[in-house]
C-alpha cells in the first residue's frame, strides 16, 4: 500500500528536488522483482531532470537485471554517456545472473578500474554456473592484483574447489582463511567442511568442524553429508544424534542425508523415526530429494508397501523416484513378465521426453533384475540409441535383439518384427551407418510404408541423394503409396544431389500424382533447393505463395542462400522478415553483418552490431563435442574447463602454425573469420570450439 502511495506521489510531482523518491521506488521494485513496475518508474524518470543522473541510471540497471530484464538493462547501459564502476558492476552482475558468462568476461575486461565488488562478482558468478576453473583463475588474479579477499571471494573460491575436487588449491585457500579475520566465521567453516568432504578428505573435514567455536545447521549438515557420502556411514547417524542433543533443528538437507545413511546401513528402525518427523512438518512433505531418499530406504530394506505409500503421495517425481520404486519391486521378487508393461512405459516415457541416458539406465536395471524384454522394450532402446547418435550403443542393442530370439523372425512377418526392423533401420541411419541400415532392410522379407520411408529419409539425411531417389522408384514399383514423410525424404535427396529440375517435378507431382498437399516442410525443402542453386527470386516467390504463414526456418534458409550468392538487397528484405518473427535471434544479425563484411561495407557491419547491442541480442557461443573411448568431451567457445586444456591448446597452436605454413588464409568476407584473423592464436581465450574438438 505504501509503495503505491509513494508511486502516486512521485507521479503527481515531477519537480522533485532529488532522485531519492525514485530510488525508493526502485528499491520496492527490486523487492517485488516486478518488471512492469520498474518500467513504469523508468518511464517517469525519463520525463525528469534525473534521466541522465548516473546514480539513478545505475539503480535502473540493477533493478532491470534483478528482474531478469537483460534487454532493458542493456539499453540503459548502452545509452549512458558516462559510467562509473558501479555501472559496470551492475550490468556484469545482471549478465552473470542470467548465464551470459562470456559476455560478462568481455565486459569485465573493459572496466577502467575494477574494484573488489567487480572481482567478487566474477569469482562468484563463474562458480555458481559451475565454470569452476575460470572462477579459480579470477580468484588467483584478484589476489595478484592485491585486492582484499573477503568472505564472498573466499567462499566462492572454496565452492569452486569443491566442484573440481581440487584439495590442493582448497588447502591453500584454507591457509588464507586462517590468516584472515574470517578464521572463526561459521559460514567459512561450513564452506571448508563442504570442500574437504567433496574432495574425499574426511579427516580434514572433521578437523575443521571440531575447531569451530560456533556451528549452525549448515555446518552440521556438511559433516553429516561428508560421512554419508565418504563413510564410515554410521558416523553420519552419530553426528545427527549429537546435533539433536545440541538443540538444533534439522532441515530437509539434514534429513535427506540421514535417511540416505539409514538406507545404506539398512537401519529401518532409525529411518522410521526420521520419517515420523517428516510427516509432522508440512515443509518436509513435498521435498522431492527427501521423498526420494525415503522411497529408496524402504525399497532397499525390502519394505515395498511403505515405499509405495511414500511414492504414491509424492506430488512430483523424477527418474530417481521411478528407479527406486522399480528396484524395490524387483528386490522383493514382485516384478514378473506380466508387469514388463510398467517397465516399457517408464523406458518409453523417458525416451519420448528426450531423457535417453535415463532410458538406457532403466534398460540396464531391467536386465540386472532378469526381466525378459519384449519387442517394445527393444524398440525404445533402439530409439534412445538413435536419439543419442551412438552407433556403438546401437549395435549392442541390436545384439540384444538377436540374443533374445528375434534373429529369424524377420522372415515370419509378424507385425512386431516389422516394427523392430524399422526401428533398427532408423537407428543405423541416425547414427550415420547407411550401409548397416540397408542390410537390415534387405533382410526384411515383409516391409511396410515405414520401412521404405526410413530408408529414403535415412539416405537423404546421410547425403546419399541418388540412392534415396532410387529407393523411391523401387517403392513405386512395389506398389507402396507415398505419404508426406516420403516426399520430405525425396525433396531432401534432391537438395543433397543438387537436382533442381527433379525437385520441381516431385514437388508439383505431390498433389497431381499422389493426392498430397505440400506442407510447410516441403516448402522449406524447395526453398533450400532453389536457394542453393541461386534461384533466389523463385525461392522468394515460392515462400510468398505458401498457403500457411512462413516461419523463421524457411526465411532463414533463404537468408543463408543470399549470403552464399552475395545478394545483399534480397538479404536485407529477408533479414527484416526474420527480425519481425524473432527479434532476439542472433542468427539473422550475424548473417547480415557477414554479408556486409563480404562486400567490405564496414559501416553497415557496425550498424548491425550496434543494433544487436541496443536490443540486447547476444550471440550464443558455439558448441562442439567429440567421443573418445566412450567418453563424450564437450567444448564451448573460449572453453577452459577441460582437464587437458593445456595439452589441447598446445596441439591446436601447432596445427594453426602448420595451417599458416600450408597457405591457409581466413575468408575475410566472413565477419567471424575476419575477427579470427586478428586474434592472437597463442592465447587460449580465442580458440573456436570446433577447432578445440578437432585438437582433442
Amino acid at each position: 500500500m505504501a509503495r503505491h502511495l509513494l508511486f502516486r506521489q512521485v507521479v503527481g510531482d515531477l519537480s522533485l528536488l532529488n532522485s531519492s523518491h525514485f530510488s525508493k521506488l526502485l528499491d520496492s521494485c527490486l523487492h517485488s522483482k516486478s518488471a512492469p513496475d520498474t518500467r513504469r518508474v523508468h518511464a517517469r524518470i525519463i520525463k525528469t531532470q534525473f534521466s541522465s543522473e548516473i546514480f539513478i541510471q545505475n539503480r535502473l540497471i540493477d533493478a532491470y537485471g534483478k528482474c531478469g530484464c537483460l534487454e532493458d538493462a542493456s539499453k540503459v547501459f548502452n545509452k549512458m554517456p558516462e559510467r562509473n564502476t558501479f555501472t559496470w558492476n551492475s550490468f556484469i552482475t545482471a549478465l552473470l545472473k542470467l548465464g551470459f558468462l562470456d559476455e560478462a568476461a568481455r565486459l569485465f575486461g573493459s572496466i577502467p578500474e575494477p574494484d573488489q565488488c567487480s572481482w567478487n562478482s566474477m569469482v562468484s558468478g563463474f562458480a555458481q554456473h559451475e565454470r569452476f576453473d575460470e572462477s579459480i583463475e579470477y580468484f588467483v588474479q584478484m589476489h595478484k592484483e592485491n585486492f582484499v579477499l573477503n568472505e564472498y571471494s573466499l567462499g566462492s573460491a572454496l565452492s569452486a574447489c569443491a566442484g573440481l575436487a581440487d584439495q590442493k588449491m582448497g588447502t591453500q585457500i584454507h591457509a588464507s582463511v586462517m590468516k584472515s579475520r574470517y578464521s572463526l566465521d561459521v559460514y567459512m567453516g561450513s564452506a571448508l567442511i563442504d570442500m574437504y568432504a567433496k574432495c574425499g578428505s574426511v579427516a580434514s573435514a572433521r578437523n575443521v568442524f571440531d575447531g569451530m567455536n560456533e556451528r549452525n545447521t549448515v555446518s552440521w549438515n556438511s559433516l553429516i553429508t561428508c560421512y554419508e557420502q565418504n563413510g564410515p556411514t554410521f558416523e553420519a547417524l552419530d553426528v545427527f544424534v549429537r546435533m539433536m542433543d545440541y538443540g538444533l533443528e534439522p532441515d530437509e538437507v539434514t534429513l535427506a542425508s540421514v535417511v540416505s545413511a539409514c538406507a545404506s546401513l539398512s537401519a529401518i528402525k532409525e529411518g522410521l523415526q526420521i520419517h515420523a518427523r517428516v510427516v509432522k512438518f508440512d515443509k518436509f512433505r513435498d521435498d522431492l530429494v527427501l521423498s526420494n531418499t525415503l522411497v529408496d530406504m524402504y525399497a532397499k530394506g525390502g519394505r515395498v508397501e511403505e515405499a509405495r505409500r511414500v511414492f504414491d503421495r509424492m506430488r512430483n517425481r523424477n527418474l530417481v523416484s521411478e528407479i527406486s520404486m522399480v528396484s524395490g519391486y524387483a528386490k522383493a521378487a514382485r516384478v514378473t513378465d506380466r508387469n514388463i508393461v510398467s517397465w516399457n512405459a517408464l523406458i518409453a516415457g523417458y525416451t519420448q521426453n528426450g531423457d535417453n541416458e535415463e532410458a538406457i539406465g532403466l534398460f540396464c536395471l531391467l536386465k540386472r533384475e532378469s526381466i525378459r524384454p519384449t519387442h517394445y522394450t527393444f524398440g525404445n532402446l533402439l530409439n534412445a540409441s538413435a536419439n543419442l547418435a551412438d552407433l556403438k550403443l546401437g549395435k549392442q542393442a541390436h545384439a540384444h535383439v538377436l540374443k533374445h530370439g528375434f534373429r529369424f523372425r524377420f522372415n515370419s512377418g509378424p507385425e512386431h518384427d516389422i516394427f523392430l526392423g524399422n526401428t533398427l533401420i532408423n537407428m543405423y541411419m541416425k547414427c550415420g551407418s547407411a550401409e548397416d541400415g540397408g542390410l537390415v532392410f534387405k533382410n526384411m522379407l515383409e516391409r511396410d510404408w515405414v520401412s521404405w520411408n526410413a530408408m529414403i529419409v535415412g539416405y537423404a539425411q546421410n547425403g546419399h541423394g541418388t540412392e534415396a531417389l532410387a529407393m523411391f522408384k523401387e517403392m513405386m514399383v512395389a506398389g507402396q503409396k507415398p505419404d508426406h514423410v516420403t516426399m520430405i525424404g525425396v525433396l531432401c535427396a534432391c537438395v543433397h544431389a543438387g537436382l533442381v529440375e527433379e525437385g520441381r517435378h516431385y514437388f508439383h507431382s505431390m498433389s497431381k500424382a499422389h493426392g498430397l498437399e505440400p506442407q510447410k516442410d516441403h516448402y522449406t525443402c524447395m526453398v533450400d533447393l532453389l536457394g542453393r542453386a541461386g534461384s533466389l527470386e523463385e525461392a522468394k516467390n515460392l515462400i510468398e505463395s505458401m498457403p500457411m504463414r512462413p516461419d523463421n526456418i524457411v526465411w532463414g534458409s533463404l537468408l543463408a542462400s543470399c549470403k552464399v550468392h552475395g545478394n545483399i538487397q534480397l538479404g536485407k528484405v529477408v533479414a527484416e522478415k526474420l527480425l519481425e518473427i524473432d527479434p532476439m535471434n542472433s542468427g539473422p544479425y550475424v548473417l547480415l553483418s557477414n554479408m556486409y563484411a563480404q562486400l567490405r561495407r564496414w559501416r553497415d557491419v557496425m550498424r548491425v552490431r550496434k543494433l544487436m547491442r541496443q536490443r540486447g541480442v547476444i550471440k550464443q557461443p558455439g558448441c562442439s563435442w567429440i567421443e573418445i573411448q566412450s567418453q563424450v568431451h564437450v567444448f564451448m567457445v573460449k572453453d577452459k574447463r577441460h582437464p587437458q586444456k593445456k595439452e589441447i591448446y598446445l596441439h591446436l597452436n601447432t596445427l594453426t602454425e602448420q595451417m599458416k605454413l600450408a597457405g591457409y588464409v581466413p575468408d575475410t568476407g566472413d565477419l567471424e573469420a575476419d575477427e579470427e584473423q586478428n586474434l592472437d592464436l597463442s592465447s587460449s581465450d580465442h580458440i573456436e570450439a570446433s577447432e578445440v574438438a578437432v585438437a582433442a
